[in-house]
C-alpha cells in the first residue's frame, strides 16, 4: 500500500524553505507524487517504510518532523467523511491535523480556539492521529493551530481538507499525473 508522507512546518513564513517537486523526482525510485508547497507527498512504492524514511530524510536540506500514514487510513477517512455535520462556508477552512503519534484530548470535543469570545479554530472530531477542524481566515488562526501540538501532546502538522481529498484521488489512481 502506498505512504502519504506530511513534512512539519517546511515552506512557511519564508522558513525551512525547500521545493517538494525536486524532492519528489530525486526520490523518483520510490515514485513519489508532490501534492502542493507544503511538503506532502504520496509515496506509491515505498518498499521498507524505515529505508524511505532514511532516503527521505538524506535527501531534506534540514531536519523537520515527519509523519507518515498508510493510504489506506487516508481513503477511510474521506469514507467517514468528519465534516459531513460541518457546511461549507467561503469564510471557514475544514482541515486535518496529523499528530506524529495518536493523543489525547483532555477535553470533550467540540473545543474553540479561544475558548471564550469569538472563535478562530474549532476542533470538531479526533481519532487516532487525526485531528478534523475548522478555521477562520484571520491572522491570528495559525497561533492557535500551534496550539493543537499541546493540546494533544503531539507534534502535528495541518493540511486543508481538500490537500486530503486531493491525495486521496491519487491513491485511487485518478491523480496519474505529478501535482
Amino acid at each position: 500500500m502506498a505512504l502519504v508522507v506530511f513534512l512539519r512546518g517546511v515552506n512557511v513564513g519564508g522558513h525551512r524553505t525547500f521545493r517538494p517537486s525536486v524532492l519528489a523526482r530525486e526520490l523518483s525510485d520510490y515514485d513519489v507524487v508532490n501534492v502542493g508547497a507544503a511538503g506532502t507527498f504520496v509515496v506509491r512504492k515505498p518498499g521498507s517504510r524505515a529505508r524511505f524514511r532514511a532516503a527521505l530524510q538524506r535527501k531534506m536540506p534540514f531536519e523537520t518532523d515527519v509523519m507518515v500514514c498508510n493510504g489506506g487510513e487516508l481513503l477511510r477517512l474521506e469514507m467517514e467523511n468528519p465534516f459531513e455535520t460541518e457546511p461549507a462556508r467561503p469564510d471557514v477552512v475544514r482541515f486535518v491535523s496529523i499528530l506524529s503519534k495518536s493523543g489525547r484530548l483532555r477535553t470533550p470535543i467540540p473545543v474553540s480556539l479561544p475558548a471564550s469570545g469569538e472563535w478562530f479554530v474549532r476542533l470538531v472530531a479526533a481519532e487516532s492521529r487525526f485531528v478534523f477542524g475548522v478555521y477562520r481566515r484571520h491572522m491570528k488562526t495559525i497561533g492557535y493551530l500551534g496550539q493543537i501540538d499541546r493540546l494533544f501532546g503531539a507534534p502535528a502538522t495541518t493540511r486543508n481538507w481538500n490537500t486530503i481529498l486531493a491525495i486521496v484521488r491519487i491513491l485511487k489512481g485518478e491523480g496519474r499525473k505529478r501535482h
